[in-house]
């Protein structure tokens, strides 16, 4: 137990100079002309190092909002605010799905095309119908991941509240404070160490894995390569299924910074009351025929 302690109160004061040399030394980590700074940004990006890096902002941060508490809904606003940009953006992508299918019915079964061509900025890029078909599962996967935050300030994900319906307002927070520092976060970081390197084992030859040490990784550092996955499943479809890892990392990220943001609100809401409920939060409304509507009811 008192090992344990010490390892982690020391693995907290180590990610502080981890912080540091890393901002004062970008070029090792950075500077991917470099193959060893490649391998460095590899191994430390799915590292118990970068953990309590992020841990040890996550303590300033909570901190500072502590002591000041405006900072703290500062942190909520801008974390909520990123969010729905992020999401409100990454919406369009349903639109672009709808039309991408239309279009490709039409070239498919009416114009009997086999191929789309574009040049956009002057560079001609052609492919298959079937590689635009199945590309729309790349528009569905950039909604689900990219929207995931938006809709959670927008709270439209499903609650289940046989027990959290009938409890208090403060309870309510003491739950939702919980649920993020204990579900939410761990959960994320979890999938991040395991979708981190499933990433680069598709990106760079050969393959990593997250139980390589770093003297191993940098002996593979002499014979990396780029090797971005581009196989599908079909000869002619979609090949760009490593955008998919990439979109799973944002997802990750997305949900750890909204799990900051609630757990920040929670607190807030707690310590302030039933009046702060939803302060600054920026729903969708659907104008004023939703406020008339709402109005007789």
């Amino acid at each position: 137990m008192l090992n344990g302690l010490i390892w982690l109160v020391t693995e907290i004061a180590r990610g502080f100079y981890h912080i540091g040399y890393a901002l004062s030394h970008p070029g090792l980590w950075l500077d991917w002309s470099d193959k060893e700074a490649l391998i460095r940004f590899l191994y430390y990006g799915g590292s118990v190092q970068f953990f309590f890096a992020v841990l040890d902002i996550f303590i300033v941060v909570t901190i500072a909002g502590l002591i000041w508490r405006p900072f703290m809904w500062r942190c909520v606003r801008v974390l909520e605010g990123f969010a729905n940009v992020v999401g409100r953006t990454a919406a369009w992508a349903g639109l672009i799905m709808v039309a991408q299918q239309i279009i490709v019915v039409f070239l498919q079964s009416i114009f009997r095309l086999g191929e789309i061509s574009l040049s956009p900025l002057g560079v001609g890029f052609t492919q298959s119908v079937g590689w635009y078909a199945e590309g729309l599962k790349l528009w569905n996967a950039a909604v689900v991941a990219l929207c995931v935050s938006y809709a959670f300030v927008q709270g439209s994900h499903v609650r289940v509240d046989l027990i959290y319906a009938p409890i208090s307002y403060r309870a309510k927070r003491v739950v939702d404070m919980f649920g993020a520092l204990f579900f939410m976060m761990p959960v994320v970081v979890l999938v991040w160490m395991y979708s981190w390197f499933f990433l680069w084992r598709h990106l760079i030859t050969p393959k990593v894995s997250a139980s390589d040490k770093l003297d191993l990784l940098m002996r593979k550092a002499r014979i990396v390569k780029w090797n971005v996955e581009t196989i599908g499943f079909s000869p002619d479809g979609f090949n760009g299924y490593f955008l998919f890892k990439i979109l799973i990392l944002c997802f990750v990220g997305l949900v750890f910074l909204q799990a900051v943001a609630f757990f920040y609100r929670s607190f807030l809401e707690f310590s302030e009351g039933e009046e702060s409920a939803e302060k600054y939060l920026d729903r969708d409304t659907l104008g004023a025929g939703e406020e008339a509507y709402e109005g007789t009811h």
